[in-house]
């Protein structure tokens, strides 16, 4: 399994930094969204739909992801920016707030309704911040994601050689409070070297810290979301790592708060510029 996974990411991290890096915005937004829509297919199957059902939400997703993004006139791409502020903010609470509640309480969420919506934010709270965030630059996208999968590294390796107490064994048995711990001191060495080679403010570390924290929860939250479907996957097309979903768990969670950052951070620096 762990070859199978090392070959994997072989073949997909050039291509993607390729895309990342080469791809014009509007070419590396339509293939996200491409991405994002079979994420949509593995959610309709943890919620148990139909195939005519995930098919339609699948469809249903791709278009509320071209409608938010695609302008029309310049008063509807304002609505637009504001209407892509308010999901990513809305995301970025229902991880830092809202889903840890849930994985305390674990029951399975029954409402169709609310399956779907949850399905939607999600999904497109992590496109729109996998379009955003690059614009910023791609080097930024690059070093939250990193941020992620060095956490989710540590946490594997650390948990496998140290890992005793169980961080939620009814979720999640192979992990352990030794692999956050693992996870949580590389992304502050990570951070460390970061702020040293590049001269940035060490607040940047704490930030870092709070990211993983909400990979570790998203993580968990698909781990109870695929425990309620009597699934082990969300999918197949990634030989070693299973679906898009299990791939990028720690990304959507991690991912609208780092967008919301930027926007503040965007809206701040044009303040100082008016003042």
């Amino acid at each position: 399994m762990l070859k199978t996974r090392i070959i994997t990411s072989i073949v997909l991290v050039p291509l993607f930094l390729a895309a990342l890096f080469l791809l014009p915005p509007l070419f590396w937004t339509l293939l996200m969204l491409g991405v994002i829509a079979i994420g949509a297919w593995e959610w309709g199957g943890l919620i148990k739909l139909k195939r005519v059902a995930r098919q339609t939400f699948v469809a249903a997703t791709v278009v509320i992801g071209i409608s938010i993004i695609m302008p029309i006139n310049l008063e509807v791409a304002l609505l637009q920016r504001q209407v892509v502020l308010f999901t990513i903010l809305v995301a970025a609470v229902f991880w830092a707030l809202l889903v840890p509640l849930w994985l305390g309480v674990r029951r399975p969420i029954n409402s169709f309704l609310i399956n779907i919506i949850m399905g939607w934010l999600i999904l497109l709270a992590t496109w729109l911040s996998l379009v955003i965030i690059p614009l910023k630059s791609p080097w930024v996208l690059l070093g939250v994601m990193a941020t992620v999968w060095i956490a989710d590294s540590a946490a594997y390796f650390a948990g496998k050689r140290f890992g005793r107490r169980k961080l939620a064994a009814s979720i999640s048995p192979g992990k352990t409070w030794e692999g956050v711990a693992g996870a949580l001191l590389a992304v502050s060495l990570y951070g460390l070297i970061l702020c040293q080679t590049y001269h940035l403010d060490m607040i940047l570390i704490p930030g870092l810290l709070i990211l993983t924290a909400l990979s570790v929860i998203g993580d968990l939250f698909e781990s109870l979301m695929k425990r309620h479907a009597g699934i082990k996957d969300s999918g197949r097309i990634l030989p070693g790592h299973g679906g898009i979903l299990d791939r990028i768990d720690g990304l959507t969670a991690s991912l609208p708060l780092a967008a919301v950052f930027i926007y503040l951070t965007d809206y701040y620096e044009l303040w100082m510029q008016l003042r």
